[in-house]
């Protein structure tokens, strides 16, 4: 199964590690810390300009991805079928 992740960018469901709240997550300095690593080494992707909800961690053939999205936690969370609490 495929889940749309905005824009243009579709990801296969088995390889995505995590979804996670930007508000929330980028409190803490380890979070800033991984998502500054993931951007310097190019690992980081904006599927939109609007205003960021969620990111998205994915692993494709051995090569992290991050995917920074406009759509919340809670609606990627549905269209996967899981419930959040």
């Amino acid at each position: 199964m495929y889940i749309h992740l905005g824009g243009e960018y579709v990801v296969r469901q088995e390889n995505i590690i995590g979804i996670f709240d930007l508000e929330n997550t980028t409190v803490s300095k380890n979070t800033r810390d991984f998502l500054n690593f993931c951007e310097k080494r190019k690992e980081v992707i904006n599927v939109s300009y609007e205003l960021p909800k969620s990111f998205i961690l994915t692993n494709q053939k051995n090569l992290n991805k991050v995917y920074i999205s406009q759509i919340s936690p809670t609606t990627l969370s549905r269209r996967l079928g899981i419930k959040v609490k």
